[in-house]
């Protein structure tokens, strides 16, 4: 289509050549005549050959005319629209600043754009060029602090049902898999090689799991798997330490997180650099203050603390829109208190990894720490019976192995070593180059770095696997239970903290220890002490030889059979994966009821939809609330008991045969539930504290929650006993309630 002024020449020179045409013909008109008026009798043609030629000239005068008309007519409209376009000039470079108590920021995001405009080139990649029209325009379509201009042209988009989701499908076949992975790294070649060595585990739990289902319907989620540590600009110091004995454990979760996901049948993009985020992300060209070019076209995001510094870094206020889709995959955990900034700030809760604001159950960890972050882990080999009968013929009762490849870890061991090499023959596992750490005595018989298939054979021989306190942790004593051994670990006396190890200082959580929130420790491996114990696992002071050779001749005698919780088996982590993409939300609003800013004692709330106990010891859901509300876990399982003084909540629904379950403090945040619990209270208060709601019984003061954000199960403090929301669990699978499948 042609502009105004094109238009209006084409129509002037139209007319011009008919107006051109019709003097030649008149001239020829002329000229015809005069011929045949000297010819007079001799002329061959009669007068009327030139009535056509007239009715021609007519209908060309006739066209000139509409065509004359039509150029006067797109003249004015034209003159009609420069002078519009003249009037429009004049608003976009006069734009005022919007006052409208809707958008508060508005005045102060323009006097900041005009500022700091030319500070990230992603300003100029939007179109703002300095005037105070491109800055609202900037602001009201791509960010959202100032109103719409009313002068601008935007088509409102028709709300419209969205497509139908695909179904996600069971995986066959790992292969694609492993071309999603890619390669150039050490880190991802240990992560293939374990998936392909798990691959028929996990195929053969897939079906069960389908099987278990029963063609239950499951949309298929686009997830994006960023694995920050291993991204060049986080340091990367995994990948080149992998063959020299570095720690594995962060790869291992992570390769079964990827596997475990693909074979749920869900579509992955996986990335290892700061450049291919930015681009899956929609991350627009400058320094990371603009929101994406697009919306988001993941469900969910799985990343580590890396990746989560680097989203915010070049997200822009995408980020915080974001943030609720993405998944953390956090080793030690990070507890609401250390999680809440502002909270954290007030009372001094540092922390080099916390302070993000996230719902507490984004974060996965590695073991079952506290039921706030939700138990991720990773899976360990099982075997079958052949496999097992196999392990209790060749076991060598006075087999050891030492749990620790770097060096350093033997440091300072002699003791024990001197103790143990008494009982059994000792091997380890330490990496060297081309001369014998010095760290390791000379009757130790060290193998060096041994492939997984070989570190594993040697485990199936061994009566004990014996850890010298580091690493903390680590995916090794359970694999090492899993083949037939017994795990020996030193009990901490002090229990290893912030104030007392280095390696503790700055991580985002108490592990319960107390109010005042410092990290403690009190065993290498808490899980297997809390969750396995013996025979399978032995908790010794190592600072008493006699109790520590004690337990080795103990161990000697104990015969016991390869044992794996079904929870680290590659069914139980597909179970669990499951139920968490089906029913964690923590995108939409929650039904929380609203959190009140002051003190109000006599405050009225809706009536506790809880009923005590037919044996009058807890509270459970009341057979006569009503409809139970749509949450996940299902409130069935819920039980409220109220802890000793001493007691977390983890520790309290423990005792009880439970698990705490912070997703149901919002039903048992109020002042009614105290009176069914025949607590008295003077007074009642809403204050922020990871604690409450609790109860001052000395000096009958009770509290409520103000911060949805600080429910905890973690932390005690003598002063109070609190309420704990507890649920009962599936038999060998902490993460979930009996009816969460």
């Amino acid at each position: 289509v042609m502009g105004a002024l094109e238009s209006r020449g084409v129509l002037r020179r139209m007319s011009d050549m008919l107006e051109m045409l019709m003097k030649r013909m008149d001239i020829l008109a002329r000229l015809e005549n005069s011929t045949d008026f000297h010819r007079g009798d001799e002329a061959r043609f009669p007068l009327d050959r030139f009535q056509p030629a007239a009715g021609l000239m007519e209908r060309i005068q006739a066209i000139a005319q509409n065509v004359s008309d039509i150029a006067i007519k797109v003249d004015q409209i034209l003159r009609n629209s420069l002078l519009n376009g003249k009037v429009m000039e004049g608003r976009r470079d006069q734009c005022e600043v919007p006052r409208d108590p809707k958008y508060p920021d508005c005045a102060g995001k323009v006097e900041w754009m005009r500022a700091r405009w030319t500070s990230d080139p992603c300003y100029a990649f939007f179109g703002v060029d300095g005037t105070e029209c491109s800055f609202l325009i900037y602001l009201s379509e791509v960010e959202w602090f100032c109103p719409p201009l009313p002068w601008r042209n935007r088509t409102v988009a028709v709300p419209s049902s969205p497509p139908p989701r695909a179904q996600a499908a069971f995986q066959r076949d790992l292969a694609r898999l492993l071309e999603l992975i890619g390669t150039g790294k050490e880190s991802l070649s240990f992560m293939k090689k374990r998936i392909r060595h798990l691959a028929q585990q996990w195929l053969r739990a897939a079906r069960r799991l389908e099987q278990k289902l029963a063609g239950r319907q499951r949309d298929q989620k686009h997830i994006l798997i960023h694995i920050g540590f291993l991204t060049e600009e986080s340091g990367d110091v995994f990948s080149p330490r992998v063959l020299k004995g570095g720690p594995l454990g962060e790869m291992v979760q992570w390769a079964d997180i990827l596997a475990a996901l693909f074979v749920l049948g869900h579509s992955l993009r996986v990335t290892v650099s700061l450049k291919e985020l930015q681009s899956h992300l929609g991350v627009p060209p400058g320094r990371g203050n603009c929101p994406l070019t697009s919306p988001l076209p993941f469900d969910l995001i799985y990343t580590d603390y890396h990746g989560l510094q680097q989203m915010k870094q070049h997200m822009g206020l995408s980020f915080k829109k974001y943030r609720c889709r993405v998944r953390v995959i956090d080793t030690f955990g990070t507890e609401p208190a250390y999680n809440h900034e502002e909270y954290a700030t007030l009372r001094g809760y540092r922390t080099n990894w916390g302070y993000w604001n996230l719902q507490p159950a984004q974060f996965m960890t590695m073991f079952p720490h506290t039921p706030d972050n939700s138990f991720m882990g990773f899976v360990s080999e099982e075997l079958n019976q052949t496999e097992r009968q196999l392990i209790k013929a060749n076991k060598v009762s006075s087999m050891a192995v030492v749990y620790g490849k770097e060096a350093s870890i033997w440091k300072g061991k002699e003791k024990f070593l001197a103790i143990l090499n008494k009982y059994m023959e000792i091997h380890g596992t330490v990496y060297y180059e081309t001369q014998r750490p010095p760290e390791v005595p000379a009757f130790v018989k060290n193998h060096g770095l041994l492939p997984q298939h070989e570190f594993q054979q040697l485990l199936r021989k061994a009566k004990l696997f014996i850890g010298f306190g580091f690493p903390y942790e680590g995916p090794a004593p359970l694999e090492a239970i899993a083949n037939g051994c017994v795990f020996l670990q030193a009990r901490f006396n002090p229990p290893h903290s912030s104030l007392n190890h280095e390696f503790f200082r700055g991580k985002p959580t108490s592990r319960e220890a107390t109010g005042t929130a410092v990290f403690q420790v009190s065993s290498q491996h808490p899980y297997a002490e809390d969750f396995i114990g013996k025979p399978h696992v032995w908790t010794v002071d190592y600072n008493n030889s006699e109790e520590f050779e004690a337990a080795i001749k103990t161990i000697m005698r104990t015969q016991v059979d390869p044992y794996l919780p079904y929870e680290y088996t590659c069914e139980g982590m597909l179970e669990r994966i499951h139920a968490y993409i089906q029913h964690q939300d923590f995108c939409t609003t929650s039904a929380l009821p609203p959190s009140p800013k002051t003190k109000t004692p006599a405050m009225q709330s809706p009536p506790s939809p809880l009923a005590l106990s037919p044996n009058a010891t807890h509270l459970v859901w009341s057979p006569s609330a009503g409809r139970a509300p749509q949450v996940w876990p299902p409130v069935a399982s819920l039980q409220v008991w109220v802890s000793e003084p001493q007691h977390t909540c983890t520790e309290t629904c423990r005792r009880h045969g439970l698990v705490c379950e912070p997703t149901f403090f919002r039903f048992l945040n109020k002042e009614e539930v105290f009176l069914q619990l025949s607590i008295a209270c003077d007074s009642t208060e809403y204050e922020m504290n990871h604690l409450y709601p609790a109860v001052a019984e000395n000096v009958h003061e009770c509290y409520l929650q103000k911060e949805p954000l600080l429910f905890s199960c973690a932390g005690y403090n003598t002063k109070y006993r609190r309420l704990c929301p507890c649920r009962d669990f599936r038999p060998g699978q902490v993460a979930l309630c009996r009816d969460c499948l």
